[in-house]
């Protein structure tokens, strides 16, 4: 019976020891597929980033051009806004 027993606790520290190094193969798997999906989204990211730059850029230049080809109405434009807001602001 004794054997038995301690046949027994040997088997479960041995299970236990098994469990352990599944764990912590599992949790390093884990561990690296995180890291992967954080550089894949931080990359991702950066070039959704550059792209609305140099579409702000594009259409900043955009602008001025077409304000530097058309000052008057672009001043009457803006006029108008102006005045259209104020009422819309003053009308709450």
């Amino acid at each position: 019976m004794e054997s038995t027993t301690k046949d027994l606790t040997n088997e479960a520290k041995d299970l236990g020891r098994h469990v352990k190094e599944v764990a912590a193969e599992t949790a390093e798997d884990w561990a690296e597929r995180t890291k992967a999906a954080g550089v894949a989204a931080m990359n991702s990211a950066k070039a959704a980033y550059h792209a609305a730059q140099v579409r702000t850029a594009a259409g900043a230049k955009a602008t001025d051009k077409a304000i530097r080809a058309n000052p008057y109405a672009a001043l009457g434009i803006a006029f108008g806004a102006g005045v259209l807001i104020g009422l819309l602001i003053k009308r709450k």
